[in-house]
């Protein structure tokens, strides 16, 4: 019986609205990374190379510790701060973030204007019937 309330309690949580649509927006938001990191590799990040006189950003890095080979066997690997690589995610985190701000902003933006046109119609005329009780309910406030 703890089962059947178990997965009844997991179906009724995972088809709420709120986790469908989180669901959607992961999904969403993992294909427009790639898409943003597409553009920063392969448009930003080489006219940037090229202003700073050719450097590649993804191969920046400083060797920590150099590889120790005997032979030409490797009895260890070299270790490397990949800062270039840093940067270049940096970059990535920029771009999307300037892209959600942008989107975020459109969205207020058209809220508001649904929001300013709303406010904007007027109040529909009062009926004949409510017109009338208001007349009374004035003179009867007027007796007292």
């Amino acid at each position: 019986m703890a089962k059947t309330t178990l997965l009844k309690d997991f179906k009724d949580f995972a088809m709420r609205g709120n986790v469908v649509d989180m669901a959607i927006g992961v999904i969403i938001g993992g294909a427009f990374g790639k898409i943003v990191t597409s553009i920063v590799e392969n448009i930003i990040m080489p006219p940037i190379g090229v202003l700073t006189g050719g450097v590649d950003f993804s191969g920046l890095k400083i060797t920590l510790k150099e590889a120790v080979v005997n032979g030409e066997e490797t009895v260890s690997e070299a270790v490397y701060l990949n800062y270039g690589l840093f940067i270049q995610d940096v970059v990535n985190f920029l771009i999307i973030a300037f892209c959600i701000f942008l989107m975020v902003k459109g969205i207020a933006s058209l809220n508001k204007k649904k929001e300013e046109a709303a406010a904007a119609e007027p109040a529909p005329k009062p009926s004949n019937e409510e017109v009338l009780l208001t007349e009374i309910r004035d003179l009867l406030k007027n007796k007292a």
